[in-house]
């Protein structure tokens, strides 16, 4: 990999102080301690040189969404300090690579791939890919848009009693897009009582990954404990289509 360019490493640097201070000041503003949301820098899209700049500035979780292209990323990094995360949707035929190098996974919305995600886990584990079980958020609709992905609220806690039974995997907690013609407001605070519904079944699922660069103010504000961050770090994505 080529040596990092200066001007970019700048403009990531300015972007990351600034984000960081954003986070900062809504999670004083919602009366939270700080400390208590995670960013987690969404890298898709973007070259790995660009991973390389953020983690010399410290960070040490990178959210990506498409299989091959964060695989190329984990093998020409070759970061032991990394946790790497995946937030897209998951075809279950991408369960076995994804078990290799996923850290967590936020994206698990039925029992097909839960169980494809649990045997590829214990197979690595078995192989010495991995150390832990894979950490697994469940994707929980906020409306009926089957293309957004998610599990439906009332299948929900169907679908984690089966994530906590699975030797392979660990139940982390929730996840949830929000809906493009409802209120963020809204829909956060749905998600809000869906978590709290899961956490009364299963006190482990503590995490919410909930809230992007557009409206991560109001996600914090209703208990998101992870904000998803592309655009307002990385900036305009260099690439369309692969």
């Amino acid at each position: 990999m080529s040596t990092p360019d200066p001007a970019r490493t700048t403009e990531l640097s300015a972007r990351l102080d600034g984000l960081l201070a954003r986070i900062d000041a809504a999670v004083e503003s919602a009366g939270r301690q700080q400390g208590s949301v995670q960013l987690l820098p969404v890298t898709k899209f973007f070259p790995a040189s660009d991973v390389a700049i953020l983690h010399a500035l410290g960070r040490r979780e990178f959210g990506e969404s498409r299989e091959q292209e964060a695989s190329a990323k984990v093998d020409e990094l070759a970061y032991d300090d990394v946790e790497w995360h995946m937030i897209g949707r998951l075809q279950r035929n991408k369960a076995r690579a994804v078990a290799r190098w996923a850290h967590t996974v936020h994206s698990v919305d039925s029992e097909r791939l839960a169980n494809a995600l649990d045997r590829a886990a214990q197979d690595a584990l078995a192989a010495g890919e991995r150390i832990a079980p894979l950490r697994v958020l469940l994707q929980v609709s906020l409306d009926t848009d089957p293309g957004r992905g998610g599990v439906a609220p009332a299948d929900l806690l169907a679908l984690a009693d089966l994530v906590a039974k699975a030797p392979g995997l660990h139940l982390a907690g929730l996840m949830a897009i929000p809906p493009l013609d409802s209120p963020a407001d809204v829909s956060f605070a749905n998600l809000a009582k869906l978590h709290t519904s899961l956490l009364a079944q299963h006190a482990e699922a503590t995490e919410l990954s909930a809230g992007m660069s557009g409206d991560l103010e109001i996600a914090v504000e209703h208990g998101s404990t992870c904000v998803r961050v592309g655009t307002a770090l990385m900036g305009a994505r260099p690439i369309t289509s692969a």
